[in-house]
């Protein structure tokens, strides 16, 4: 009784604890579940502005779509890159002041293809007509939202002309810097020397640790900046056929050439069936026995495989020739004779007229007009077969023949439209012809006629078997497995692979030699996934197994990447002291002798092309020679290939000349093409957040 009397007395306390532990399950799983997450609606931001998800995201659904072959990674990438620049430049446009009126929105919109050049939008003399453009919009209501995204894209056109307008007339070159680039260019140094190079020294004997590396670039620190990035190791298994696999497809096919015997199930007997080349079925025998059904067209030589389009292409009618491999197949093929005449080639011009087959609305001449033409073209080339092809590109219609001067090749009975196809299979070779289809008028020059044969093609493909298969998946499971707890090259090298490595950042979709591989840089930036994480992945054709070897936090350069660059630096820095303590001497042969080199003479060198036989590019000593009076001894200059030590003999002026406008206008088209270096210099000072790896791109 005591214990229950204790009981009610606490039972207020025990209900708190129970509610306590209840409230603290439930708020532990809102928070690992995100719902307690401050998720920002925010695809990134641009200088404080920012770029919502919903507008990003609908953007790179409409590039996807409209793209041919990107990807989603390759479609948000440009989107992007679209957007930053469009932030960036509206700043710019802003702080400017930059402002454009209707007229100067139509004057983009009129060089425009589908605008400006647009007969529908064309007065009779064929210029753009702004009322019948205005009346086709007020006409087409439905494509006001496209009209209102065309103008506004016209009007930032128009704005960046006049912005990159503005900049150009602010890069002046003056007639100082154009006077500055002729005496660069014949201002003239001679100058006797000596050099100790850089490579008389062993890199051995001046060693450079990561430390002074590291020390190096935060002296540089703009340099070596570094976003952050997943060091990885791969490789990949493929998955292939054994040796073995090939063998039994080898041996499958083989045995189709001659008889067999099989059991019928439905009599109960044997029955013995012919090998391939006594079939005369041949159509239901390949169905029945090759992964590629049977093709009854006729081809030509050059479209039969070329390691063995002699022997099929001149292969007695009824014989086999094969086993023999072809594009991942072991194949077998029977003649069934050639055909002459069987495949052609041939060029056109189509002149096509409104309302024909032709699917182009800027075509608007009638059929009539169309035929005047076609007569005076089909003259011109009955005159002289030859000029055909150089009439093509200026008056055929025909989009798809453009690219090869109007020629079709490996034409066969059918392919073409008929008049077409009747004119170029009954004609001889070199005729020329005036043919009417629903296209339009063709005049048609027949080129070639070749023979072709027709094979009966049994093709196996070969595969890996079940068992190598099973193989492949357990190799690739052992490296997944073991990796974790052993250093990955080991394991892979144990199983005679070879490791790969890259360095892959957060919206990177492509690394080594893989493409479109996503998954797994997704995967390297999981916020699970730790260093020394192993992942097998599915790729095309085999596996892909991934450890995630170092994260490479934003700050400076891994020093692995760095090395090749600052290592050479150092070294020469370490080699110019030891080479400064051998070189001594107050003349050019007392350093000379000390260095056990010879002096050494340059000719008539200029500072815009400072090279030095054997050395390369040297400005440095090139400048100290104009910079140093005749018959005096420079001190030791570091260069680029070693350090040397000169003495000016003479240094000749370039006459004066009356204007140096041919040297300021060369430098002055050199600072215009700089304006392509307007974007990277604008994110380079901005502030700009991508968030785009929250949201799954």
């Amino acid at each position: 009784m005591a214990v229950l009397s204790k009981i009610r007395q606490r039972s207020l306390l025990l209900i708190f604890v129970i509610g306590f532990c209840l409230l603290a399950f439930v708020v532990g799983d809102l928070i690992n579940s995100g719902g307690f997450k401050q998720t920002s609606k925010y695809v990134g931001s641009i200088n404080g502005e920012d770029i919502s998800f919903e507008d990003f995201r609908s953007k790179v659904d409409a590039v996807e779509k409209g793209g041919q072959g990107i990807s989603s990674s390759q479609a948000a990438n440009q989107v992007w890159e679209q957007e930053v620049s469009l932030a960036l430049l509206t700043e710019q446009f802003e702080k400017l002041g930059i402002r454009v009126g209707e007229s100067q929105i139509l004057d983009v919109l009129k060089q425009s293809q589908d605008i400006g050049q647009n007969p529908q939008f064309q007065n009779a003399a064929g210029q753009f007509d702004y009322q019948k453009y205005k009346e086709f919009f007020q006409s087409n209501p439905e494509l006001t939202t496209q009209l209102r995204e065309r103008e506004t894209q016209a009007a930032i056109n128009a704005k960046y002309q006049i912005y990159s307008t503005m900049l150009k007339a602010g890069l002046i070159t003056t007639e100082a810097e154009g006077k500055l680039q002729y005496e660069m260019e014949s201002d003239k140094v001679t100058f006797d020397y000596v050099a100790f190079p850089f490579s008389n020294i062993k890199d051995s004997e001046v060693p450079v640790s990561n430390d002074e590396i590291v020390a190096y670039m935060r002296k540089n620190e703009k340099k070596f900046k570094a976003d952050e990035t997943r060091e990885l190791q791969f490789v990949v298994i493929d998955d292939k056929p054994s040796k073995e696999d090939e063998e039994e497809v080898k041996k499958n096919i083989t045995a189709l050439l001659s008889p067999r015997v099989v059991f019928n199930e439905t009599t109960g007997k044997n029955d013995t069936i012919k090998g391939f080349k006594d079939i005369t079925n041949n159509q239901e025998f390949v169905d029945a026995n090759s992964d590629v059904k049977y093709d009854s067209t006729y081809v030509t030589k050059n479209n039969l495989p070329a390691q063995f389009a002699d022997q099929l292409y001149n292969l007695p009618t009824g014989e086999v020739f094969g086993p023999y491999i072809y594009n991942g197949y072991y194949a077998i093929s029977k003649s069934l004779g050639k055909k002459a005449g069987a495949s052609a080639k041939a060029s056109h011009i189509l002149v096509s007229y409104a309302g024909s087959k032709i699917p182009n609305p800027a075509i608007t001449r009638t059929k009539e007009e169309a035929k005047a033409k076609a007569d005076d073209l089909f003259k011109q080339i009955q005159a002289n077969p030859a000029i055909l092809e150089s009439l093509v590109a200026t008056n055929s219609d025909d989009q798809g023949s453009l690219q090869t001067r109007g020629e079709y090749d490996n034409i066969v009975p059918g392919q073409m439209v008929k008049p077409f196809n009747d004119f170029v299979f009954n004609s001889p070779i070199g005729k020329v012809g005036l043919v009417e289809t629903e296209f339009g008028f063709h005049i048609v020059k027949v080129i070639d006629k070749r023979d072709a044969v027709r094979l009966a093609t049994i093709a196996q493909r070969i595969e890996p078997s079940e068992a190598t298969s099973d193989d492949i998946f357990k190799k690739a499971t052992k490296i997944e497995m073991e990796a974790k707890d052993k250093d990955f090259a080991t394991v892979v090298k144990s199983l005679g692979l070879t490791v790969a490595s890259a360095n892959v950042k957060a919206l990177d979709e492509n690394f080594g030699s893989f493409t479109n591989q996503r998954q797994v840089v997704r995967w390297a930036y999981n916020k699970e996934t730790s260093e020394g994480d192993v992942k097998r992945f599915n790729v095309p054709n085999g596996n892909l197994i991934v450890k995630l070897k170092k994260i490479n936090e934003e700050g400076l350069m891994a020093i692995s990447d760095a090395k090749p660059i600052v290592e050479p630096i150092l070294k020469n820095q370490k080699k110019t002291e030891k080479i400064k303590q051998i070189m001594k001497g107050a003349t050019l042969e007392e350093a000379a002798k000390a260095a056990k080199v010879s002096v050494a003479n340059a000719t008539d060198l200029t500072l815009q092309n400072p090279n030095l036989l054997g050395f390369g590019a040297e400005p440095k000593v090139v400048g100290t020679a104009f910079a140093t009076a005749p018959n005096k001894v420079s001190d030791l200059i570091e260069g680029r290939a070693g350090v040397f030590k000169l003495q000016t003999k003479s240094v000749v002026k370039a006459p004066a000349i009356k204007n140096y406008d041919a040297y300021t206008s060369r430098l002055k088209a050199m600072s215009g093409a700089s304006l392509g270096r307007i974007i990277p210099a604008l994110k380079d000072k901005a502030k700009i957040k991508d968030n785009r790896l929250d949201f799954g791109f």
